[in-house]
């Protein structure tokens, strides 16, 4: 396994700013393997209102990308 370099924080932002970003919290309801892929799963995440397919590259950040479910 790949040693992770954490990236710098980042600067602060004003309100106004942050006011203007949509940020989502959703339930991952499932993770399955990217077959031939090193590094992508495919994540099913519910939002509430909708559900959507998501591509992340964790499979070397986790033993098991599963325990996220």
């Amino acid at each position: 396994m790949s040693t992770i370099k954490v990236a710098p924080v980042k600067p602060t932002i004003s309100l106004d700013v942050f006011e203007k970003i949509d940020i989502r919290v959703g339930t991952v309801e499932l993770v399955q393997d990217v077959k031939d892929s090193l590094k992508l799963v495919k994540l099913t995440v519910d939002f509430g209102d909708h559900k959507r397919n998501i591509l992340a590259g964790m499979k070397q950040e986790r033993r098991n990308p599963k325990e996220i479910e």
